[in-house]
């Protein structure tokens, strides 16, 4: 096995979303994007395949091409461990305008302040200042 890679589905938004991490998260950068042609499986100019890093991580992304009853579940998400109230506070502020809240930031037992929340594309993250 040479690698795992988290890999997420959009419909018509991966590149909008990647902008937006990589944007979002200091050190994180798009790393390659193959878009869909004339006349192939999907909208043309979308992306086929796409991989960016966050702090170092990778992911790779679509746009799915077929249109599907589901989107991301919470049950899955990615967690952000912050080093200052400052980081943590804006992370939060910025992933969760035009999403939504499952944890408002606050201090619970396991963490000084933590929070969770779903993106403006569906995505689920947890902000975390131990």
């Amino acid at each position: 096995m040479e690698k795992v890679t988290p890999f997420l589905m959009f419909q018509g938004k991966a590149e909008e979303a990647m902008n937006y991490y990589t944007s979002v998260i200091e050190d994180s950068e798009i790393t390659s994007i193959s878009r869909y042609g004339a006349n192939e499986a999907g909208d043309e100019g979308s992306v086929f395949q796409a991989t960016f890093t966050l702090k170092g991580r990778e992911y790779m992304c679509i746009d799915s091409n077929v249109k599907h009853n589901f989107t991301f579940t919470p049950s899955f998400s990615l967690f952000i461990t912050t080093d200052t109230e400052e980081e943590i506070d804006r992370l939060y502020k910025q992933l969760s305008e035009g999403g939504a809240v499952l944890m408002p930031l606050a201090d619970y037992s396991f963490s000084r302040k933590f929070g969770w929340v779903v993106d403006k594309f569906g995505v689920s993250w947890q902000v975390n200042l131990p």
